[in-house]
C-alpha cells in the first residue's frame, strides 16, 4: 500500500460529500475516495433516505470503492443504534436507559437482532453503540443512552446487546462500545467537562461494563472518552487506550475516535499546538481511525511523518486493525447487498411486537397506593399532560428523527452536515402510538378526556385550570409529565443538554400537583430520559410511574403496565435521589460512604435515595425464602446460593431476583453490597422456584493496596430479597486478571406449587 492508500483506511467521509440533489456524486467520489476510504459516516442518520434508496446509495459507494480504486479495498458504513437503527422507517425501541429497566438480557438480544437485520439489510456493518458508560451523574444529559449506574448490570445488558448485534460478524455488525473512559462521571454533570477519578476506581467500576463485553461477547470496537482523566484527554492517552483496554482487559479490535475528538485535543483540551501534534499523540495512544471525517489523520498526520514526528510502523498498526475489521466482516469477498430485499425488515409488525413487549417491560411503577392497575369499567379518564398525545416526547435524543433535527432545524450545523435534495432529512416518523391513543384503544372515546395542561417548558399556567376541571369529573386521572431529549436547545435532556436541576421543567410538577388536590385517584407518569427528583409525586400521587423514553410503542407499552395487560417488571438501573445536592449518589459508595458522618443523615434529607437501584413494584406479592450456601471453604472455590421465590398473589409476574455481595473486611475500602447476580424469573400465581446463583472467585476480585487483582480470605454477606447469609472463605490470597472474570452463573428450577 502507499502512503495514501494507507491514511486513507484511516479516515472517513461523510456520506452527505459524496451525494448531490438527487443522486450519488462520482465526481465527489473521485475527490474523497480516491485513494479508498476507511468508513462512510451515517447515510441512515443524515438523509431522509428509505431503506431501499439507502442501500442503493451504499452499493454505489462500495461499486466505486471496489471497482474504481486501485486496491477495492471496501468500505464500511458506519451509523447510530443506541435505542434502534438511527434511520428513516426504522423501528424506534425504548431509549437504553429503559432497556436496562428490563433487567432482561434476552429481551434485550431480542431488540438488538432486530437493528442488526435492519443495518445489515441496508450495508451498514458498523455501529456507534452501545453506551457501557456507567452513569452516576443525573445532571449529565446523556444518562438516558446508558444502561444505569451498576457496572455489573451494565455489563450484563450490554453483553446482550453485543453478541446479538454481532453474530459472529459474517452475518452481523460491528458493536463499539462507548466512551472508554469515565465518561458518565464528568465534573458538574457537564458533557465533555474532566473526570477525577483514581487508577482503582477507573478499573473496578468505569471499566467493568468494557471488560465484560469484551471478554463475554468479543466486543470488535471501542471509542473513546471526550473527556480528560486526571489531566489526560483520553482521545490521546496511551495508558488509557493501549495499557489498560489492549494489555490489561485483552481488546483486539479497532478504537474509533468520537466524533471530532482528534481535532479536539488541540481546541478543547489545549494539548497539542497543530492538527499534526493531534493526529501523532492519538495515533501513538492507540486510536486507530479519525471519525466523522478526516481532519487530522490526513495531510497533518503525512506532515507529521515527514519531518520524522511518527514512524510508518505505527500508522502500520492502525491500518492492519482496520483492514482486519474489514475482512472480519466478510466484505472482501462480498461487498455489496440486495437493495430491493430491504424494505421487508423494516418495522414489521413482529418488529413493532418487540417494540411494545421492550415498552412494557421498561415501565417501572415506583409507588402504588391500589389505583393501579386501572379498572377496566372505569366510567371516565382524564388524560393529562404534554407527554400524553406527542410522539415527538416518545424519542430519545439518538432516536430519528429526535436526533435529526440538527439537521433540519438547523441547516448550518457542523456537527451533523445535511443533504439535499431527495436526501434531506426530516421529521420522518415511524407510526408513533402515544398514551392517549393507546387508552382510547381500550376504553373508547365517550370515557376518555383530554386536556394537554401545560408545555414541558413554557411556564404559561393558563391550561392548568381547564385540566383541573377535567380531572375533577373523571373516576382517575393520569398525568403524562417529562421532558423532551434531543440535541438541540429547545431540548430538555440528551447529548449537551445537562442541567443543575432535576425537577420537572416548566410548569410540570405545578400540574400534577394541581389535579392530586381535587382528590380524584392519580397516576403520575413520567416519560424523560431525565432521573427527576419527585419527593413530592412520591408521597401525594395514588401511583407514581417511570415510563422513561419508550419509542414508537410507547404508549401501548405505558397502558399495557397500566391496566394491567401486563404486570410490570421493570426495576430501576439508577438510583433517584431526593435532592440534586445528594449527588452522585448510588447503590453501592465505598466502605464509609453513603451516610454523613456522625448522625449519619444530612440537617435537611436523609442521605438515602427517593428509590434504589433495583426497585419496583409489581401487581402480585413475590416472598423470599432464606438464602442457602452450599458448602464452600476457600478462595480459590466458587459461591454457590440457592433461593426460593414465590409468587403469593393471584396474577402471574415476573420478579427481578437481585444478588448483592459484601466484603466485610479487605485490604481497601470496598463496594459495599455490590450486585452480582441476577435472573428475571416468570413465576404464575401460586408457583415457587429456586434460583441457584453460582459466583465464580474472580467476581469477588479487587485491586489491592499493590493494584493487584485479588481475592482476599475472609468473610462475604449475601443479600437477595431482603435475606441475608454470610460465607468464610479461608485458603490464600489468590490474584486473577480483570479480563479473566467469570460472570455469576444463574440456573432456575422448573416451577413447582408454593
Amino acid at each position: 500500500m502507499t502512503l495514501d492508500e494507507k491514511l486513507a483506511q484511516l479516515g472517513c467521509v461523510w456520506v452527505t460529500a459524496l451525494v448531490r440533489d438527487d443522486a450519488f456524486d462520482r465526481d465527489a467520489a473521485r475527490t474523497h475516495l480516491a485513494h479508498g476510504i476507511g468508513h462512510v459516516t451515517r447515510i441512515g442518520a443524515s438523509t431522509g433516505l428509505r431503506p431501499r434508496e439507502s442501500a442503493t446509495l451504499m452499493n454505489e459507494i462500495q461499486r466505486f470503492a471496489v471497482e474504481e480504486t486501485r486496491l477495492g479495498i471496501p468500505v464500511v458504513v458506519h451509523e447510530e443504534s443506541t435505542a434502534g437503527y438511527c434511520a428513516r422507517d426504522a423501528t424506534v425501541f425504548p431509549q437504553a436507559i429503559g432497556l436496562a429497566s428490563t433487567w432482561d438480557e434476552e429481551l434485550v438480544a431480542e431488540v438488538a437482532d432486530v437493528i442488526r437485520r435492519q443495518l445489515v439489510a441496508v450495508g451498514a456493518r458498523h455501529t456507534l453503540a452501545p453506551v457501557l458508560d456507567v452513569a452516576r451523574d443525573p445532571r449529565w444529559g446523556r444518562v438516558e443512552e446508558t444502561y444505569g449506574e451498576d457496572p455489573y448490570l451494565i455489563g450484563r445488558i450490554g453483553t446482550a446487546y453485543v453478541q446479538a448485534i454481532q453474530a459472529g460478524l459474517k452475518d452481523g455488525v460491528i458493536a463499539t462500545g462507548k466512551h472508554f473512559l469515565g465518561y458518565g462521571l464528568p465534573e458538574g454533570g457537564m458533557n465533555h467537562a474532566p473526570v477525577q477519578l483514581g487508577p482503582r476506581e477507573l478499573r473496578e467500576v468505569y471499566a467493568e461494563p468494557f471488560a465484560a463485553a469484551i471478554r463475554d461477547a468479543g466486543l470488535a470496537s471501542i471509542m473513546n472518552s471526550y473527556s480528560s482523566v486526571d489531566g489526560i484527554p483520553c482521545a490521546g492517552d496511551r495508558s488509557i487506550l493501549t495499557d489498560l483496554l489492549r494489555d490489561e482487559l485483552g481488546f483486539d479490535g479497532v478504537v474509533v475516535a468520537d466524533y471530532y475528538s482528534v481535532n479536539l485535543l488541540m481546541t478543547h483540551h489545549n494539548v497539542a499546538a497543530t492538527p499534526a501534534q493531534a493526529a501523532v499523540l492519538a495515533l501513538r495512544a492507540g486510536l486507530d481511525m479519525e471519525l466523522p471525517t478526516t481532519e487530522c489523520f490526513g495531510a497533518p498526520l503525512r506532515e507529521a511523518l515527514a519531518v520524522g514526528d511518527i514512524d510508518e510502523s505505527t500508522i502500520d498498526v492502525a491500518v492492519r486493525r482496520v483492514l482486519e475489521s474489514k475482512e472480519r466482516l466478510g466484505l472482501f469477498d462480498d461487498p455489496y447487498i440486495d437493495a430491493d430485499a430491504a424494505p421487508a425488515v423494516f418495522d414489521t409488525l413482529e418488529q413493532r411486537g418487540v417494540a411494545r413487549r421492550a415498552a412494557a417491560a421498561s415501565v417501572v411503577v415506583l409507588t402504588n397506593d391500589g389505583v393501579l392497575p386501572l379498572r377496566p369499567d372505569l366510567a371516565r379518564i382524564a388524560v393529562i399532560g404534554p407527554c400524553a398525545d406527542s410522539p415527538r416526547l416518545l424519542q430519545g435524543d439518538y432516536h430519528y428523527p429526535a436526533h435529526a433535527e440538527i439537521t433540519y432545524e438547523q441547516a448550518d450545523s457542523n456537527l451533523l452536515p445535511a443533504a439535499g435534495g431527495a436526501f434531506q432529512p426530516g421529521p420522518h416518523y415511524t407510526e408513533h402510538v402515544t398514551p392517549l391513543t393507546a387508552l382510547l384503544e381500550v376504553y373508547g372515546e365517550d370515557r376518555v378526556v383530554h386536556a394537554r395542561g401545560c408545555d414541558v417548558v413554557d411556564p404559561d399556567i393558563e391550561g392548568i385550570h381547564e385540566a383541573v376541571e377535567v380531572a375533577r369529573g373523571a373516576d382517575v386521572a393520569v398525568v403524562f409529565v417529562g421532558g423532551e431529549s434531543g440535541l438541540m436547545p429547545h431540548s430538555t435532556v440528551g447529548e449537551a443538554r445537562d442541567a443543575t436541576s432535576l425537577d420537572l421543567t416548566g410548569v410540570q410538577q405545578a400540574l400534577a400537583a394541581a389535579i392530586i388536590t381535587t382528590g380524584t385517584p392519580t397516576v403520575v407518569v413520567l416519560v424523560s430520559g431525565r432521573v427527576h427528583t419527585v419527593p413530592d409525586l412520591a408521597v401525594t400521587a395514588g401511583a407514581l410511574v417511570q415510563a422513561w423514553v419508550p419509542g414508537e410503542e410507547g404508549g401501548h407499552g405505558i397502558v399495557d403496565v397500566l391496566t394491567g395487560a401486563v404486570n410490570p417488571s421493570g426495576r430501576l438501573p439508577v438510583s433517584m435521589p431526593r435532592h440534586v445536592g445528594q449527588v452522585p449518589v448510588y447503590a453501592s459508595p465505598r466502605a464509609g460512604g453513603g451516610r454523613s458522618m456522625f448522625h449519619g443523615a444530612y440537617t435537611d434529607s436523609p442521605t438515602s435515595p427517593l428509590f434504589p437501584l433495583g426497585h419496583g413494584l409489581s401487581y402480585t406479592t413475590f416472598e423470599y425464602g432464606p438464602v442457602v450456601v452450599e458448602p464452600a471453604g476457600t478462595t480459590a472455590e466458587p459461591v454457590v446460593l440457592g433461593v426460593d421465590v414465590s409468587n403469593r398473589g393471584d396474577r402471574d409476574g415476573h420478579e427481578v431476583v437481585q444478588l448483592y455481595v459484601r466484603d466485610e473486611v479487605a485490604s481497601v475500602a470496598r463496594h459495599r453490597f455490590a450486585l452480582c447476580g441476577f435472573a428475571k424469573v416468570p413465576l404464575a400465581a401460586g408457583e415457587t422456584r429456586t434460583v441457584r446463583f453460582t459466583v465464580d472467585p474472580s467476581r469477588l476480585a479487587f485491586y489491592d493496596p499493590s493494584m493487584r487483582f485479588v481475592i482476599e480470605p475472609g468473610s462475604f454477606t449475601f443479600r437477595c430479597g431482603g435475606q441475608t447469609t454470610s460465607v468464610t472463605l479461608t485458603g490464600y490470597v489468590v490474584e486473577h486478571r480483570q479480563r479473566d472474570i467469570r460472570a455469576t452463573e444463574v440456573t432456575v428450577s422448573p416451577p413447582r406449587p408454593s
